[in-house]
This record gives structure tokens, C-alpha cells and sequence, in this order.
């Protein structure tokens, strides 16, 4: 086992801990938890039909985004010749589903429930299954963004990937199908796994 491999252990291992310990603090915590219902609550009593649409387009549109980012890295990497680019299309992919599943193992340990189900004034948009904690439109928001912006560390590239992962994490939150400390975790967690898998920038 290389010294990459062990290291990547070590964050992994110091990432997820991180992610449940901030769980577990959080939601002990009555005041965090009053925090999320009020915050979700007022979302919810101040949407529109318009505002809406535009946080659920978001919403959806983000597991696209995720994919056409390193997608379009790796093509024109490929149209240019340029072995660096095709490097960093690799670098944001592994961080974007790495980010996934490091999400659904979370989920699986914390079991937190939805706040539609947890919150009986609250009512979400549409109610999605698995597990609330951590946000995984969030994390993976985040962690595409994250990358990217260590990539290709350029004003113009971070301001437009930063804008768009709080977006979604906002988005979620607006919905009704997340909590605060959900989307907090998930970004994280997204960001975390982009600065773990740095080792694999060119």
C-alpha cells in the first residue's frame, strides 16, 4: 500500500467522522434543531409559485450539471490535446462520486429522518426517500465546485461554482426536503472530498 493510498485512507476516515460528529453535536443540540424547523418554516410560509420553479429547475438540474462539468473538461481536454485537462476531468469525477458514496454511507449511519416527517407544520414540495443527513445535491454540488475552482483557480470559474452549489444547497432548503445542518454537512462533505483527492490534480 502506497503512501497515497494510506493518506487517502486517513482523510476519508477523518472526513467521515467529522461529518457525524458534527450529526451527532448538532442535533443533540434543541437550539440547532429549533433553528432548522424555523428556518425551514419560513421558507416554506414565504414561497411563491415562480420562486418555486426556479429553486426546484435548480434542484433538478444539478446531477446534470455535475456530470456535464467533467464531461466538458475531459472533452476539450481531448479537442486540445492537453493531458493536464483530461487529468483534472478525472480529478473532478472521482471527487463528485466519491462524494456520492461517501453520502449514502453517512446516510445509512445517521438515519435522520426527512423534516417533512419530523416537523408536522412543514410542508416540503415533494417528498423524496432515503435518508435527510447529509444533503447529497449538497455534497456533490460542492464537491463538483470545489474541484473545479482547484482546478482551474480563477475568478471566473469560482465565483459561478460557488454561486451555483449554494444555489442548490439553498434550493433544497427551500423545498422543504432538507434541513439547514443537512445542507451545512453536505457542503462540507463536498468540499472535503475535492481537498482529500487533491493528490490527483496534475
Amino acid at each position: 500500500m502506497n503512501q497515497n493510498t494510506q493518506d487517502m485512507k486517513i482523510r476519508y476516515i477523518t472526513l467521515l467522522l467529522a461529518v457525524t460528529i458534527f450529526y451527532k453535536t448538532a442535533y443533540s443540540q434543541s437550539a440547532i434543531q429549533k433553528f432548522d424547523d424555523r428556518t425551514l418554516e419560513y421558507l416554506a410560509d414565504h414561497r411563491t409559485p415562480n420562486q418555486t420553479k426556479v429553486w426546484l429547475f435548480i434542484s433538478n438540474t444539478n446531477d446534470y450539471v455535475n456530470v456535464a462539468i467533467p464531461v466538458g473538461v475531459f472533452v476539450t481536454g481531448l479537442i486540445k490535446n492537453d493531458p493536464d485537462m483530461k487529468q483534472n476531468a478525472l480529478y473532478i469525477a472521482s471527487s463528485t462520486a466519491t462524494t456520492a458514496l461517501l453520502n449514502i454511507l453517512i446516510k445509512k449511519l445517521v438515519k435522520r429522518q426527512r423534516p417533512f416527517i419530523t416537523n408536522v407544520h412543514l410542508t416540503a414540495v415533494y417528498q423524496p426517500g432515503s435518508y435527510s443527513f447529509p444533503s447529497g445535491h449538497t455534497s456533490s454540488a460542492f464537491s463538483s465546485a470545489t474541484a473545479l475552482s482547484r482546478a482551474y483557480p480563477k475568478w471566473y470559474i469560482i465565483a459561478p461554482s460557488l454561486l451555483w452549489s449554494s444555489a442548490v444547497g439553498y434550493s433544497r432548503m427551500y423545498l422543504g426536503v432538507h434541513n439547514p445542518s443537512d445542507v451545512a454537512a453536505g457542503a462540507l462533505l463536498g468540499a472535503g472530498t475535492a481537498f482529500g483527492l487533491g493528490f490527483l490534480r496534475p
